[in-house]
């Protein structure tokens, strides 16, 4: 497709050590902000990005996979390789990328540094070479509990780092709901550059998308249907476990049908013995679903752990949900939880208190009285879009004509 003038190059980084939770929201992000004179490039380390469709104008980078063994221990997730080497080799591919591509904006997802501070020296060669690109960091609307955050961004420096090199930070949630500034403590010379966008919206299906999708299920009009996510699935396996327990106490008496969707990275023992036990109760089961929004919008209640993009898919569908939320490594899930139950836009389950018993409640109440919640839901504003193309539409009328960088910088800065 030929362009009108030049384009507008974007590069989005996500670190991708484990879960779907960060490459979806990169492509949710990128299908929106792209247009025929906007193109934008995806460096990731998510081992399954070649199973999302691309749309015209998006691409991927792939860097070596890594996972998170402890807070501070990452290793290869493939290669058999020193973890030093495969973070060196990271590094490198993606100050490389940027460098081919001169970017006019560089978005950065949740990590301010990247994994173990590898995109910094991204940083300041784009700080040095390139002033005129536009450097984002792009916040969930929470990240973990205050006083965790607090102390770990004073130990690894990333208070300076915003201040430093970040053009602007979006924070993507609503400043009303729970806002970052005050809980994490963000000083003054920093508090200019954040900009609360709202949440990000997904795709939404219609009544006749989510009828076929239904009828792809054999799932009547009349049938109830609950679908129970866990996203990566990577520690989804207790919501499972406790689900079926419940539909097992029941026997043959569920008024319900289910679908469960344990997700890629549930280990392969527990994914055997979920699609075991529900293979008894004549459930459908999937490791990964290509479209989730189709079948978020044929259920009729959903039961998920919470994360920020499952909470996002959930509020775009306006469908009915329960989340299980988990309280560790992070307390995020759990005050997003408490965030949107406060408002009547979800209800939850604390980890500590999931029984079958409980399960079985909550349920059958959602089932029967979801008015409240749909009320409060039919409410909700998804803005998320709006906000990032206004900022974007911004920085192009205020450097539009200016490249990457001058000749003279070009040959100053191009071999470093």
């Amino acid at each position: 497709m030929a362009l009108k003038g030049k384009p507008y190059n974007i590069v989005m980084y996500s670190h991708d050590t484990y879960g779907l939770g960060h490459i979806r929201r990169t492509m949710a992000i990128a299908s929106q902000l792209r247009n025929p004179n906007t193109n934008v490039l995806i460096l990731t380390g998510s081992p399954i990005a070649g199973r999302f469709s691309f749309p015209e104008q998006v691409d991927f980078v792939r860097i070596p996979g890594m996972i998170k063994k402890t807070n501070e221990e990452y290793l290869p997730l493939s290669i058999k390789i020193n973890a030093g080497h495969a973070l060196d080799i990271r590094k490198k591919i993606i100050i490389a990328t940027v460098k081919a591509f001169q970017p006019h904006l560089f978005l950065v997802d949740k990590e301010p540094l990247g994994l173990k501070k590898e995109i910094l020296p991204t940083l300041k060669w784009l700080r040095k070479c390139c002033p005129n690109t536009r450097t984002v960091l792009g916040l969930r609307d929470i990240m973990d509990d205050a006083a965790v955050v607090r102390d770990n961004w004073k130990k690894k420096g990333i208070y300076q780092a915003l201040d430093t090199y970040y053009s602007e930070i979006w924070t993507y949630g609503i400043q009303d709901f729970y806002d970052p500034i005050k809980e994490y403590g963000i000083p003054e010379s920093i508090r200019r550059k954040i900009k609360f966008t709202g949440y990000i919206p997904r795709e939404v299906k219609s009544k006749k998308d989510a009828i076929r999708e239904r009828k792809r299920h054999k799932i009547r009009q009349a049938d109830k249907l609950v679908v129970v996510t866990t996203g990566g699935g990577g520690d989804g396996y207790p919501v499972m476990d406790a689900y079926l327990s419940m539909l097992e106490h029941q026997g043959s008496l569920v008024p319900y049908r289910s679908i469960l969707i344990t997700g890629p990275f549930m280990p392969k023992s527990q994914r055997k013995e979920i699609f075991k036990r529900s293979k008894k109760l004549k459930i459908k089961v999937f490791h990964f679903y290509r479209q989730m929004e189709k079948i978020l919008a044929a259920a009729d209640l959903v039961i998920s752990m919470g994360g920020y993009n499952t909470v996002c898919e959930l509020m775009s569908q306006k469908t009915v949900s329960l989340l299980i939320p988990r309280d560790t490594p992070r307390l995020e899930q759990t005050l997003r939880a408490q965030c949107f139950s406060q408002r009547n836009l979800l209800d939850y389950v604390p980890w500590n208190r999931v029984s079958p018993e409980l399960l079985h409640k909550k349920v059958d109440h959602l089932l029967q009285k979801p008015e409240v919640f749909q009320d409060g839901m039919s409410a909700f504003k998804m803005t998320g879009f709006d906000i990032m193309r206004q900022r974007i539409h911004k920085f192009r009328k205020q450097n539009w004509d200016n490249s990457c960088y001058n000749l003279d910088r070009q040959r100053a800065c191009i071999s470093r």
